[in-house]
């Protein structure tokens, strides 16, 4: 089903410009977005993925990742085609990279209402947009999220962060969490590596804490790309200086896509990255995709409040959000 976009404006010769998201995509007649799934039909913008899922299943919402968030729940994950992106290690980029050329959009028809429906018979407390890029499917989660809000469902993008503020805006009524990918305090690696630049998702960034959407922040850290301790310490003290209380995943690089000659992560750089973010005065650090244990300790007691190992809770120590031992307050939205 193809739907008129949302958030563009006509322009002459029957040209329409988009600013959903960063790259402000100028689209002559017949023509496409940078991320292929937003065509220009007779000067009216549509999107190609509506109500066109590639994924939707219920996942723990310790997978996408938020760590303090309804910990221990499960968010019904649903995604569609396409990004605006071209990262050359995408971990998904069978359904995010399409044919420039040709585009050939998958997916099953998956109506709105539907998700919504499907995430309360898995017992889901949430609905996340992820696996993709939720910006370029923004017409489909922003009708989905608003019913999902209307049944007391909460609503979680997973996001490169590379939307407008006007994106962010438009969606924040019915959005209660987004994990962004920051993926390097280097624009040089922004536009060589991902087609894209830094400052609209550190604006990102910003604009989610302003508009006190729970956030927090992943860092898939690459040998030889942005694993050097001054780089980490920027993003460290980037997110330092906005909130302590952003937990950072700092994840484990595994070859994939384009970069399959690059080497898994040493587990010495990922134990630099948390040092790096511990004397930043980061609160929550974790590290990510390696097989151990990832648990939220009490600033106050230090006591162990959230067990986690695998992407599983085994146990929680919090009432009303506070340490079961001590009563310090924990970072997060807490059921």
């Amino acid at each position: 089903m193809f739907k008129e976009a949302m958030l563009y404006r006509k322009l002459s010769g029957g040209r329409v410009e988009c600013f959903l998201c960063g790259h402000h995509c100028r689209i002559e007649p017949d023509g496409f977005g940078f991320c292929r799934v937003r065509q220009n039909k007779k000067g009216t913008l549509k999107s190609l993925v509506y109500a066109k899922a590639v994924a939707a299943s219920a996942d723990p919402i310790e997978k996408k990742p938020f760590y303090h968030f309804l910990p221990g729940s499960f968010s019904y994950s649903v995604a569609a085609a396409g990004c605006n992106f071209r990262c050359r290690f995408c971990q998904n980029w069978q359904i995010s990279q399409l044919n420039e050329k040709e585009p050939v959009i998958a997916g099953q028809n998956l109506e709105p209402a539907a998700i919504a429906t499907k995430a309360l018979e898995r017992g889901c407390k949430s609905i996340s947009y992820t696996y993709t890029e939720p910006t370029v499917f923004f017409e489909y989660a922003f009708d989905a999220a608003s019913l999902a809000k209307e049944k007391g469902l909460y609503n979680c993008f997973v996001t490169n962060g590379y939307m407008t503020g006007q994106a962010l805006d438009k969606i924040s009524p019915y959005l209660d969490a987004a994990n962004v990918d920051l993926k390097s305090f280097n624009d040089d690696f922004y536009q060589k590596v991902c087609r894209g630049r830094l400052k609209p998702v550190l604006d990102t960034i910003i604009h989610i804490k302003k508009l006190g959407i729970w956030l927090e922040v992943t860092t898939l850290v690459i040998p030889g790309l942005n694993d050097s301790e001054k780089e980490l310490s920027r993003i460290a003290g980037f997110l330092a200086g906005i909130s302590r209380d952003i937990p950072w995943h700092i994840s484990r690089f595994c070859p994939a896509y384009q970069q399959i000659d690059t080497h898994p992560t040493p587990g010495q750089t990922l134990r630099l990255a948390y040092q790096v973010g511990k004397e930043a005065g980061l609160n929550y650090v974790y590290l990510g995709n390696i097989g151990q244990e990832e648990s939220t300790y009490c600033l106050s007691c230090q006591k162990k409040v959230i067990k986690r190992l695998a992407f599983g809770v085994s146990e929680i120590k919090l009432k009303k959000g506070k340490c079961l031992f001590c009563s310090t307050p924990i970072a997060g939205v807490f059921d």
